[in-house]
């Protein structure tokens, strides 16, 4: 398994010093979710005019992209032309990058719809973005994540959306915070689809400030309550070779710790885990 890290933990870094310090605290890959102010990386120049000098920079300091986060949101019937156009331009960053997974979420309108029928738009939305040029040199994961975080409605896509390169993002604080599951529950639901992994920890105590609506606290990793180790250790029995990219959510959480601090504490978490 090779370590990452998303952007969303260092907003306020721009692209140098996401590499620089990503770097130099020894990850293998950087997920992009956003530069400073702009959560679509596709719209900047860095990777669109200057993509070449970006991929060069990125080189030097040995890391890759592992993924593009988009904002694609499949199940939503009312975003067709959106999702497409933010696909397409997508796709050639992610091929210029040599980029293994693109993520999307689910969404929908869960209030009008049932799970089946938001996972058959789902299932006419990736078709169409599967048609387009050169989608089909990545993995296209939908995280889980919103109406898609028990295992079980995420099976309804991953039984619609039958082609390989469809698969699943394992948020394992989303289906053990939010969706009560045991890991290896989860896993006998996705099967063999989990193609990229997004952890972090957390623990419960609804009156510890800033603590989140639900009482739950973002901790370092390895010290909440979650059962991350067991998970990982699941993924590794399954042959799990893929990314486990650590999830700091400093971009909608400003009060959790700065980047500089809380980064290196994951890579010696999982260094010390030997997958």
């Amino acid at each position: 398994m090779k370590m990452a890290f998303t952007t969303l933990g260092c907003p306020a870094w721009d692209l140098d010093t996401v590499i620089e310090k990503g770097s130099a605290f020894g990850y293998e890959g950087v997920d992009f979710r956003g530069i400073q102010g702009e959560i679509d990386v596709t719209t900047l120049a860095e990777f669109t005019t200057s993509i070449v000098e970006t991929k060069r920079k990125l080189g030097d300091a040995g890391l890759s992209v592992c993924g593009i986060s988009s904002s694609l949101k499949i199940c939503d019937d009312t975003l067709a032309r959106a999702n497409l156009e933010e696909a397409k331009r997508t796709i050639p960053v992610a091929a210029e990058l040599d980029v293994p997974n693109i993520r999307v979420f689910g969404v929908g309108n869960a209030d009008e719809k049932s799970k089946e029928e938001l996972a058959d738009i789902g299932q006419g939305m990736m078709g169409q973005i599967l048609a387009l040029d050169g989608a089909d040199q990545f993995k296209w994961v939908f995280e889980t994540h919103d109406h898609w975080i028990k295992s079980t409605d995420c099976k309804l896509l991953l039984d619609r959306v039958t082609v390989p390169i469809f698969g699943a993002l394992w948020d394992v604080g989303h289906t053990s915070r939010v969706g009560e599951e045991d890991p290896a529950d989860t896993l006998a639901a996705l099967g063999d689809r989990v193609y990229y992994t997004h952890v972090k920890d957390a623990v419960y105590d609804p009156d510890q400030e800033n603590a989140m609506k639900d009482g739950w606290k973002y901790v370092p990793p390895g010290t909440g309550q979650l059962p991350l180790e067991k998970a990982l250790n699941l993924l590794k029995e399954r042959g799990y070779e893929g990314y486990v990219m650590f999830e700091h959510e400093k971009r909608w959480h400003p009060t959790l710790p700065e980047p500089e601090d809380i980064m290196p504490m994951f890579v010696n978490w999982f260094k010390g885990l030997n997958l």
